[in-house]
Formats: structure tokens, sequence, C-alpha cells
């Protein structure tokens, strides 16, 4: 009896380890942020060339520095904070300048594209959280002109305010962003983070006992326009 009483204390006390250590061993030695979501960089940038009015058609592509979409938001996973990424390359969509002024623009994401590096939480964000098998995209739809005649043209960046809708899982609401544009050559490339408060959208962020994410994060994107 003695042994097996023994016995019955490790097991309780293993348990307890792995229960209250494990957690800790995630939180100071496994679990990192993630890298911020892409941005206008400099980097290779170009002096402008052709002209500016015309019609812009956004250009996809895998490459993660030409064109993504996703969000940022904060979460507490087994006892570690973190910041997490999700994006995809599934961006689509036009803009209209005319006499120095984006007069509309509309971007399209898919959001069911939208990844991190964990397939569950994926899973969750594509189901009980954005239901993406009802509303697969998310958009964003210019609501007032912007002025973008100061826009640089010897391969700098310039900010200008874009006011419009958001939709997220069939909900519009009003923001305004700050966007940074860069021209470089015959493109245009635009980044920019918008605050969101997920349950102005009806988004319920989980919490679910071993993950709980923040109630605020960001939409974020990176686009980069051509011509025609």
């Amino acid at each position: 009896m003695r042994k097996a009483a023994w016995v019955l204390v490790a097991v309780v006390l293993i348990a307890l380890l792995g229960f209250f250590v494990a957690p800790w061993v995630y939180g100071n030695f496994i679990a990192e942020d993630d890298a911020p979501a892409a941005s206008v960089s400099t980097s290779g940038a170009e002096a402008a060339t052709g002209e500016l009015d015309g019609e812009w058609t956004v250009t996809p592509g895998a490459d993660p520095n030409r064109t993504a979409a996703g969000y940022t938001v904060h979460e507490i996973l087994r006892g570690a904070d973190v910041t997490v990424v999700g994006s995809t390359d599934q961006v689509s969509g036009t803009a209209t300048i005319a006499d120095e002024s984006l007069t509309a623009a509309e971007i399209t994401v898919r959001v069911d594209g939208i990844a991190t590096d964990i397939s569950q939480r994926d899973g969750q964000f594509r189901g009980m959280v954005m239901d993406t098998a009802n509303h697969p995209t998310a958009t964003f739809t210019l609501t007032e002109p912007v002025n973008v005649s100061s826009l640089p043209t010897d391969g700098t960046v310039a900010t200008v305010p874009a006011t419009g809708i958001l939709t997220l899982r069939g909900e519009e609401r009003p923001v305004t962003v700050d966007v940074d544009v860069l021209r470089t050559g015959g493109s245009i490339v635009a980044s920019g983070s918008i605050p969101a408060t997920w349950t102005d959208w009806g988004i319920e962020p989980p919490d679910l006992g071993f993950v709980a994410v923040d109630q605020s994060g960001s939409v974020d994107f990176l686009i980069t326009l051509e011509m025609g």
C-alpha cells in the first residue's frame, strides 16, 4: 500500500508540474512574437515614371513585400503573451485617380485565405470567429476623395489619410486610416493599419481558457497597384 501511495503522489506531482511548468516553459522559451505585418519599403525604390491619373489595379502575388493583407492581434496562448500576425496574398482591387485626386478605390481580401503559423488557430479564425463559409471576403471602399497631388516622385514615401467603409463578416463600419504611399517606377505601393475593436463588427475574439485574444487589434494591408 505504501508503494502504491508513493506512486500516486508521484503521478499527481508530475501532473501538477506539467500543468504549471509547461506553460512557463512555453511562454519563456518557445513563444515568440510574429514579424510585423508587411508595409511600404523604399528598398530598391526608383523615381516615378508615367502618369498619376488613370485606372489602377492591385497586383497580387506570392511576394508578401508586394501585396498582402490580414490582421494583427495580441493573444495569451498557454500563458504566453504574444503578437500574432495573419496574412494572405489573395488581395484584389481597383483605384481611380483623376486630376491628382483618388476618387474611387475598393480593395477585397479573401479572409478564408488568411493564415498564421498554427493551423488550429486558423481553423478557429475561419470558423467560429469570421464564419468564412458565409463571409469569405472583407472589403475596404473609399468614401471620400484623397488629394494625391503632393506624392513624391523621387522614390520616397508620403502619408495621406483615407476614409472609407470597412466590411468584416458582413458588417460595415466607417474607418479612417493613415496610408503610407510610394511611387516607384510605374507602380504605386500603399500600406496601412486600421485599428479595430472586433465587437464593433459583431466579431467575438476567442476566449477558450488555453487561449484568449484581445478585444482590439488591427486590419493590415500592403498593396501594389499598376496602371491598367
